[in-house]
């Protein structure tokens, strides 16, 4: 393969994931519960998967985000009562945070949103091809997130 079919082959799947995350986006904004953002939500599973509290710092790499915009998302989400935020006990110029009650409830609930689209467009596709996509996708986050 020369060079130029190379480059036209990164470029068009680049450009079909760039279009297909701005398109999921769009969806999951539209299904999401009322003033919920799709950041609120990823956090809040995050949280709710891991079982255990973490660090803002933790947080932020984990989202490949800046602190600053990781503190934004916490302020947020804590106002709504959907995490707490607590000082480490062993370093108090470290915060920790677990999602509350009330965070796995509005979790749940997205989640419900969000589950009968997600549904109908993995159905749509097929769950072969969905699963033979998967692992190219992982290889390709793995790649980028060692870059």
């Amino acid at each position: 393969m020369n060079d130029n079919s190379s480059n036209s082959l990164a470029v068009a799947l680049f450009s079909e994931i760039l279009t297909n995350d701005q398109l999921i986006r769009n969806r999951l904004s539209r299904v999401l519960p009322k003033g919920m953002e799709i950041s609120h939500f990823s956090v809040l599973n995050h949280l709710a998967r891991a079982g255990d509290e973490r660090s803002p710092a933790q947080l932020a790499k984990s989202f490949h985000v800046t602190r600053g915009a990781m503190t934004n998302t916490l302020s947020k989400l804590e106002w709504a009562g959907y995490v707490h935020i607590r000082p480490d006990w062993d370093d108090a110029r470290r915060k920790m945070i677990a999602i509350s009650p009330a965070g796995r409830q509005a979790r749940d609930s997205a989640i419900a949103a969000i589950a009968p689209m997600i549904s109908e467009l993995v159905g749509e596709l097929g769950d072969e091809k969905v699963r033979a996509t998967l692992p190219v996708l992982r290889e390709l986050r793995a790649k980028l997130e060692t870059d």
